[in-house]
C-alpha cells in the first residue's frame, strides 16, 4: 500500500458522505509500508541525509494520511450508529463496506446510546449491585521462626525484568562465592542518550529510537548518542555536562 493509493482513498472518502468500500487489509498494508520505511531509515548510516528525510517524510506523511482515514471513517460510523438508536432508516449498506473492527465500533457505540436512552429517557431501572461482602479483621500473625538460610539461585537474564523471577536452586546447592554468582552485564537494549544544547534550528527528524525531534536553538534535550555525535561533528549540538554532587 503507497502512499499515492492510501491518499487517493482518503480524498475519495473526503468527497462522499457515505462510508466507501475499502480493502480489507487497507491498515495492515499501510503498517507493513510503514515499516519497511523504517528499515530503510535506520540502515542509512547518516540520519541526517537527504536519502534519509525524504524517507521521514514519506513516513510521516503515510502516518497523518492513515489517522485522517480513519477520523473521517470513525465519524461517519458513529452518525450511523445514532441514527440506528434513534431508530430511524440507515443505509444497511454502509454497515456492509465496514471493516471488522469498525462493525464492532458501530455495535458498541450503538449498544450504548440504546442503553443510555433506556436509563435517561425510558426510566429503565438499572440492575441492583450486590453490595461487597463484609471484609474480616485480620488475624495477628503468630512469631515467626527462625528460618533456614536460603539456597542460593541462578539468575535468569530473560527473567531479570520480572521482580523476583529467578528460580530456587536445587536442594542442597551449596552457596556460590558472590563474585561468581554476579550475572556478566547485558548490552542495553535501549539507545544510549545525551544531553546537548541546541546551537541552530534545524528541521524536523526522525532518531533511531523512532522518535521525531524538532530542535529550536537554545533547547537543552536528550538525544540518542548516535544522532547527537553526528549533529555535534555538524556543530548543530554542544553536550552539556552536569555538574557532580558532593
Amino acid at each position: 500500500m503507497g502512499f499515492d493509493d492510501l491518499r487517493s482513498i482518503l480524498l475519495s472518502e473526503r468527497e462522499t458522505g457515505k462510508l466507501l468500500q475499502v480493502p480489507p487489509d487497507l491498515f495492515d498494508r499501510t503498517h507493513a509500508e510503514i515499516a519497511e520505511l523504517l528499515k530503510k531509515v535506520y540502515a542509512i548510516e547518516d540520519p541526517l541525509s537527504e536519502e534519509a528525510r525524504a524517507l521521514i517524510e514519506e513516513t510521516i506523511a503515510m502516518k497523518e494520511t492513515m489517522h485522517d482515514l480513519f477520523s473521517i471513517r470513525s465519524r461517519k460510523i458513529v452518525a450511523l450508529a445514532l441514527v440506528h438508536a434513534e431508530g430511524n432508516y440507515y443505509d444497511r449498506e454502509e454497515v456492509k463496506r465496514m471493516l471488522p473492527s469498525e462493525k464492532t465500533m458501530f455495535d458498541q457505540v450503538a449498544a450504548g446510546l440504546l442503553a443510555c436512552q433506556g436509563i435517561l429517557l425510558k426510566n429503565e431501572k438499572q440492575p441492583l449491585v450486590p453490595a461487597p461482602a463484609p471484609v474480616a479483621a485480620p488475624v495477628p500473625a503468630a512469631p515467626a521462626t527462625p528460618a533456614a538460610p536460603a539456597e542460593t539461585s541462578e539468575d535468569d537474564w530473560e527473567a531479570a525484568y520480572e521482580a523476583g523471577s529467578a528460580e530456587p536452586g536445587e536442594a542442597g546447592e551449596q552457596p556460590a562465592p558472590a563474585a561468581a554468582a554476579a550475572a556478566p552485564e547485558e548490552p542495553p537494549l535501549t539507545p544510549h542518550y545525551l544531553l546537548v544544547r541546541v546551537r541552530a534550528d534545524m528541521d524536523t527528524f526522525m532518531g533511531i529510537d523512532g522518535r521525531i525531534y524538532a530542535l529550536a536553538k537554545g533547547d537543552i534535550v536528550t538525544l540518542p548518542e548516535r544522532n547527537a555525535t553526528v549533529l555535534s561533528d555538524r556543530g548543530i549540538v554542544t553536550a552539556v555536562t552536569l555538574p557532580s554532587c558532593k
